[in-house]
């Protein structure tokens, strides 16, 4: 695979931080420059949450347990059930993923997140969803991922898509590995119109040309920041404010309305770490043992 190139972390003027890293595939310059399409990836791309395949990726390489996964997926199906995602629960996740990415080097995890990808993933993606992205690409428009797990997770799920690049949450790095701390907060809710509105702005895009697609009403700030707004698999309350704003609707899920596999909502990106940490940090003492 291409490698992707270095995170690129820019702070507005209100002090919101976003990053950013386009892959190798990336044309140098856009034949539209100004237009481009950002995709939400959990139950938007692929079915269920990219943060929550890694984690299985890791289990079956014995750094976490089936245990672990069971009490995530138990969190993560009580967290979608209640809906609520106040202050408190996405201060329980920032503090997950802090405790997740400690100690690890990016290239690891970039390995880790290829293999991963070809065997998880991959499975799982949206066919329906990538064609409309390659329509972006195929009429010279840039198309970037937009998502709440880590930004090295999701450049590498675009790069494998062939899309422009990704934008996703940041942790801090010092020499090559993680520290664990972010950089900024979650790339969730209204940080992805302001990640989006950042981006736009050093690259030159007109966001009343540019397009959004999520199956989530969490995603409604990073909606309504563009000029096309695209519902795809969308839950209830975003199908109501897709009927009601007259936003198109795609639905690539068959049979009865889909139940979103393994629960994990893209807000809880970062629950999901809480949940492995435990098992990571025994499998360590294990190898050190």
């Amino acid at each position: 695979m291409a490698r992707s190139r270095k995170v690129t972390v820019s702070t507005d003027a209100e002090g919101h931080t976003a990053g950013w890293a386009e892959t190798d595939l990336a044309p140098v310059s856009a034949p539209d420059p100004s237009a481009a399409a950002f995709f939400d990836v959990d139950n938007t791309m692929m079915q269920g949450a990219s943060i929550y395949w890694f984690a299985r990726g890791l289990a079956s390489r014995n750094y976490v347990t089936t245990s672990d996964l069971a009490r995530f997926a138990w969190q993560q199906l009580r967290f979608r059930l209640l809906a609520r995602e106040h202050a408190g629960d996405m201060s329980l996740a920032k503090e997950a993923a802090l405790a997740f990415v400690a100690g690890w080097r990016v290239d690891e995890v970039e390995h880790l997140a290829e293999e991963i990808f070809d065997e998880m993933m991959a499975p799982r993606i949206w066919a329906g969803t990538h064609q409309l992205a390659q329509r972006h690409l195929d009429a010279g428009q840039r198309v970037w991922l937009v998502s709440a797990a880590p930004v090295e997770i999701g450049r590498v799920i675009a790069a494998r898509l062939g899309l422009t690049g990704a934008i996703g949450t940041v942790a801090q790095v010092v020499d090559g590995a993680y520290t664990g701390r972010l950089v900024g907060d979650l790339m969730h809710g209204p940080a992805k119109a302001e990640a989006v509105t950042q981006l736009a702005a050093v690259e030159g895009l007109d966001l009343a040309r540019c397009a959004a697609y999520s199956d989530s009403a969490n995603d409604l700030p990073l909606l309504c920041s563009v000029g096309r707004a695209v519902a795809v698999n969308p839950d209830g309350a975003l199908l109501r404010q897709a009927r009601q704003h007259g936003w198109e609707v795609r639905d690539f899920r068959t049979g009865r309305r889909a139940v979103k596999i393994a629960v994990p909502s893209t807000a809880a990106a970062g629950l999901v770490a809480g949940a492995v940490t435990a098992g990571l940090a025994l499998q360590r003492r294990r190898r050190a043992g």
